[in-house]
């Protein structure tokens, strides 16, 4: 009677079984890096640095970045212990349903479609901004109608190069995961060196008295700054949605997680300190903060190089995001919460490539009409959601499966956990009521499908419908 119960309710849980998946396991560690450094070292760096440094925390977007930082590494350890435990796909998705339930792991799973999706549109806008100059550069201009998203009183219809570069990377995802690794680990290497060259040339412009008055906007400033530039980090979540298709998860799942995180940390604070101190915090306000910190002391030649590695950052980032998106899409229709379309399974390329599709083409159309720019908020208070349920479940997950066998644990529990839940939901209250108001919109929408839909088709419905 009681696992009738359980059955029926909207809080039963989907057991934690050992990995039978059609995916076919061939990353490793080092895969697993560079597809987070892939993720997190892009917009954050390129474009966030300089918006976050002139308009909420001038020089303490040092500091900025390193609180951002520790609320991502408590996170990160939780997301460790979970992939270690729980080696499957869709992330906190997956990870939410065998603690909390299917309710809970449906609107978690909502959440982040979201988060991915509108994420990996504003991310190829990004990138098409950055193309555009380098075109223009050389003496090429796209139509003004072709340029940016729908504006009829700029003149612009459609912005054709970021839909074009969003289903280049879905030709590329659907090829392979391995290829699609391989490539992103070739743009990782390059986006590394243009980074350092700009921490190696620009160590030499900085004048300190540009740190001074150091948190011009106070301490309010710093975490508004930290709630801004938390868009920054998001990608090493998408690590987690590898898990099936890594050789040893229990073993690489942790290991890309907290080195990627690690690595993004140290150079999101050296580039931030350096950035403010070649150019005044209030200069910063521009599309192109790194490359503009160059031309601000002559050096174009290279401000075209940083270009040029800023579009390669940008573009793995857009990979790994829809990467992510396409995973947790797979495991949701797996569920049977989602149409079977986005759990088909190429038996070429072992991936779900005509559910990629579906979201690249819809990605496509977001990207090329809608503009985005305002949606990063959206994006973060919908990871910061993530974050914190995932914390709570490694304690919930411990007193409830204490013999799980785990790969990985997170140290001092349950302090880190709540550290971690407390300054997502910290970060979370910085952002602005009409996120709060979106993102609740989009939270009941998910609902109505919900139960429309998924409820009954549940496969841990025993009644369910075909």
């Amino acid at each position: 009677m009681s696992n009738l119960k359980d059955n029926t309710s909207l809080f039963r849980r989907k057991p934690i079984a050992a990995r039978d998946s059609q995916l076919k396991p061939v990353l490793g560690a080092l895969d697993l890096t560079t597809l987070g450094i892939g993720a997190i070292i892009g917009t954050g760096i390129f474009v966030l640095t300089g918006v976050a440094a002139a308009n909420y925390a001038g020089p303490g977007i040092v500091l900025s970045f390193l609180l951002a930082g520790i609320v991502c590494a408590f996170a990160a350890l939780c997301y460790a212990e979970f992939a270690s435990s729980v080696p499957a796909s869709g992330s906190a998705y997956t990870y939410s349903y065998t603690t909390f339930g299917e309710i809970i792991a449906w609107i978690l799973g909502w959440d982040l479609i979201l988060e991915y999706g509108f994420a990996s549109a504003a991310v190829a806008s990004g990138w098409s901004g950055y193309f555009q100059s380098l075109l223009s550069g050389v003496g090429i201009e796209l139509p003004k109608a072709l340029t940016s998203a729908f504006n009829p009183a700029n003149g612009t219809y459609f912005n054709i190069t970021a839909s074009i570069i969003t289903l280049v990377i879905a030709l590329l995802l659907t090829r392979g995961v391995k290829e699609a690794t391989r490539a992103n680990g070739i743009m990782v290497a390059i986006k590394l060196i243009v980074v350092l060259i700009f921490i190696g040339v620009g160590v030499f412009y900085v004048q300190p008295d540009n740190w001074t008055p150091f948190l011009p906007f106070g301490w309010s400033g710093v975490t508004a700054g930290a709630a801004t530039v938390f868009f920054a980090y998001i990608g090493f979540d998408a690590v987690s949605t590898a898990a099936e298709e890594v050789k040893r998860p229990q073993r690489d799942l942790p290991i890309g997680i907290i080195t990627s995180l690690a690595v993004c940390t140290v150079l999101y604070i050296v580039v931030s300190l350096i950035l403010t101190g070649i150019v005044p915090y209030k200069m910063l306000d521009v599309s192109h903060p790194v490359a503009f910190a160059l031309e601000f002391v002559h050096l174009n030649g290279m401000a075209w190089i940083v270009s040029l590695g800023a579009i390669t950052g940008i573009t793995t980032v857009l990979l790994v995001m829809m990467y992510g998106q396409s995973r947790l899409l797979y495991s949701m229709s797996r569920d049977g919460l989602l149409s079977p379309v986005f759990s088909k399974v190429s038996g070429k390329s072992q991936t779900p490539a005509v559910g990629t599709w579906i979201a690249s083409v819809i990605i496509a159309f977001f990207a090329g009409f809608i503009p985005l720019g305002s949606l990063a908020e959206l994006t973060n208070i919908g990871t910061l959601f993530a974050f914190t349920v995932v914390s709570i479940g490694v304690i919930v997950l411990r007193r409830t499966q204490p013999n799980l066998q785990r790969g990985f644990r997170v140290p001092l529990v349950p302090l880190i956990p709540i550290l971690s839940a407390i300054g997502c939901v910290y970060l979370m209250l910085q952002l602005k009521g009409m996120t709060w108001l979106v993102f609740f919109g989009w939270l009941l929408i998910g609902l109505v499908i919900y139960f429309l839909y998924g409820k009954s088709r549940s496969l841990l419905n025993p009644n369910r419908r075909s």
